[in-house]
């Protein structure tokens, strides 16, 4: 049983690496001296999705630390 919750937290831990590189940078670079760094900043919808699936992997990835932990510690 505790095997499986290791491999749901590779699987996760890789795809959650992915993800994290293939979101746009946030900072505001040197387009903020001119002023142009809020001017593409609302979101689109793949974003979005990206930013929704990310949350949930994180969740899934800490519920198994968690577990794996508790069970290795406990």
């Amino acid at each position: 049983m505790l095997t499986i919750f290791w491999i749901i937290q590779i699987i996760s831990g890789v795809l959650l690496i992915l993800l994290v590189l293939l979101h746009s940078p946030k900072g505001d670079g040197l387009g903020a001296i001119g002023g142009a760094a809020n001017l593409f900043s609302s979101q689109k919808s793949a974003e979005k999705g990206l930013n929704h699936v990310t949350y949930v992997l994180s969740a899934i990835f800490l519920v198994c630390s968690f577990i794996t932990g508790y069970h290795l510690f406990g």
